[in-house]
């Protein structure tokens, strides 16, 4: 019986021409390597939120084998990849992939503001689809309108998803701001009526309710975690050379300062005054 209902569905899916019907079927694998701290742990469940179809995975023990992770999205039926690499327990990585055959970027999460630390007064409902909008300079380039479709691919809920709501209240944007992605999270909401004009066209605006975090490009892989480099950043400083350069410059800074003082002390000790033949030592000694 289960075999005739099969078939049944299959011929309603065609169209006239014969043709099946395009279903988007993305599915996200979401997970994390070893040596995560609180804030990257609670910025991994917001996305978990607003994406209502990922699957989420335990913690990733080697972060020299990454191709291991093309192997857990196959056994949890996902062609998409979320991981989030943790370096020094402070240094946080994002991988976005497309798995098993690629592409894959790498980029460098920086200034990381979740839900709970912005305490936004909007918020919408867990589960509901939303709206992705892109910044123009993402036509501007391959390597952009190639970030773009993978946002497209792994950000964009399926309407066939089966943990959605069947509506839209929220939109996500992906900004391009000194050669790095912002992205933000807003809910459409109305206006209240105090704040309405005559002029206004519609009562509805835009309110932020997080998560926000800025995406630094590192590089661009042709394979899933693995391949030649299709792109690669020629701006991006590591985070250990930024730090090297901090403490340097306060080496150099101290080095100056005690210079300073031994030259200072050495022109007192020359412009010291002659000894005085009628003090209490060369009198009464």
């Amino acid at each position: 019986m289960a075999t005739v209902y099969k078939q049944q569905t299959k011929a309603v899916a065609k169209t006239s021409e014969d043709k099946p019907i395009f279903r988007n079927k993305q599915r996200v694998l979401l997970l994390s390597s070893r040596g995560i701290n609180s804030r990257h742990r609670h910025l991994l469940n917001d996305l978990g939120d607003l994406l209502p179809h990922t699957k989420k995975d335990a913690k990733l023990d080697s972060k020299s084998k990454l191709h291991i992770i093309n192997e857990l999205a196959d056994l949890n039926n996902c062609n998409n990849c979320i991981f989030f690499e943790v370096r020094k327990r402070q240094d946080l990585y994002m991988w976005l992939a497309k798995t098993p055959n690629g592409p894959s970027m790498k980029f460098h999460i920086q200034n990381i503001h979740t839900m709970e630390e912005l305490k936004m007064t909007g918020n919408c409902l867990k589960g509901s689809r939303h709206i992705l909008s892109f910044d123009k300079n993402f036509e501007s380039s391959p390597h952009w309108m190639l970030m773009k479709e993978l946002f497209t691919q792994i950000f964009g809920i399926p309407k066939t998803a089966r943990k959605i709501k069947p509506f839209i209240d929220h939109v996500i944007t992906f900004s391009i701001v000194d050669n790095r992605v912002w992205f933000r999270n807003y809910q459409i909401t109305e206006k209240p009526i105090e704040h309405r004009s005559a002029t206004d066209t519609t009562d509805l605006t835009l309110v932020e309710i997080g998560p926000r975090f800025v995406m630094n490009p590192i590089r661009t892989f042709e394979g899933s975690f693995n391949g030649q480099t299709a792109f690669e950043n020629p701006e991006f400083v590591s985070p250990n050379v930024a730090r090297a350069n901090i403490k340097n410059a306060k080496v150099d800074r101290y080095k100056s300062r005690m210079e300073a003082i031994a030259v200072k002390d050495e022109k007192l000790k020359q412009a010291e005054m002659p000894e005085d033949p009628l003090s209490e030592t060369n009198v009464f000694a």
